[in-house]
């Protein structure tokens, strides 16, 4: 199923992202982690793509096993920063082949000190067009409610955005957020500049405070003082962080879906008994029979 269609429903949904292995040596483990995670039955699971494709193969492994074992909507991430046309062709071949009808189109990290010149790809939107040249393929994109950190700003930001859209991109996701004003306000940016296709909130449940550190230096977000409170109070009480953690992601979920959106991903960071707190949370707002 493409996955523009499940958010043309107007059903609340929980989707749910996951990463492949780093190695092979923990490929197992992290099969059976991502295995209890689509056995909660969200509305589809994303596979991310490592870093300079280090892991792409374990992307369309996962990605396939989600999807025809599990019976889950699969979408496989793919990056282009340090790819070429025939690299991606081989991912989008081997993508099509084990049945996988979602992408989700990213430029990717610059590894340091890489050298940006003769590439065949400099931005998400190129690929994006790539890919639905390729055809077959329902093409999402990636968005930053607090504004990408290599743009000069919003406006360059939004800008960019809407050559995603114009070169195939049919949804976005955020990066996370956890001042749902700041989604707010870029919806509205979005809009403004004709941005129309589904925004999908990207929830982050931090459970311990060395995640907030990473958080801050991945995607450049502000700690809401709220947060920082709860950091403050139970950073140093582990099982304590985990339920504020979840509970202050459940709290940011109800809110966008009492503010009319209904489609919602969360960053499960492979944790299993995270994603499934926070559905046993959400059960009587989120019918979990129809994700």
């Amino acid at each position: 199923m493409k996955v523009i269609d499940i958010l043309n429903s107007p059903k609340p949904t929980i989707s749910l992202e996951v990463f492949p292995p780093k190695t092979d040596a923990v490929y197992a483990s992290v099969e059976q982690a991502v295995e209890k995670i689509a056995d909660l039955k969200p509305s589809y699971m994303s596979v991310t793509y490592g870093a300079g494709g280090g892991t792409s193969s374990h992307t369309v492994n996962i990605a396939k096993h989600i999807q025809c074992d599990k019976g889950v909507t699969a979408i496989a991430h793919l990056s282009c920063i340090s790819s070429t046309h025939d690299l991606v062709h081989q991912q989008l071949t081997k993508l099509k082949e084990a049945g996988i009808e979602n992408i989700l189109a990213l430029r990717g990290d610059i590894p340091e000190g890489f050298a940006m010149d003769h590439l065949d790809y400099h931005y998400a939107s190129d690929l994006a067009k790539e890919i639905s040249d390729f055809g077959g393929f329902c093409i999402g994109g990636a968005c930053y409610p607090e504004g990408h950190p290599d743009s000069a700003n919003s406006v360059e930001d939004i800008d960019n955005l809407k050559k995603k859209i114009d070169a195939g991109c049919q949804y976005l996701t955020t990066q996370m957020f956890f001042d749902n004003n700041i989604h707010y306000k870029f919806l509205y940016k979005a809009r403004e500049k004709g941005i129309f296709c589904p925004i999908i909130p990207g929830i982050m449940p931090i459970t311990n405070a060395k995640q907030v550190e990473r958080a801050i230096k991945l995607s450049g977000t502000i700690m809401p003082p709220r947060f920082l409170s709860i950091v403050d109070r139970f950073g140093d009480d582990k099982e304590a962080m985990a339920q504020a953690g979840i509970a202050y992601a459940t709290d940011q979920i109800i809110d966008l879906i009492a503010n009319g959106i209904n489609h919602i991903h969360v960053y499960s960071m492979n944790k299993p008994e995270v994603a499934q707190k926070i559905l046993e949370n959400l059960s009587n707002i989120v019918d979990n029979k129809n994700l």
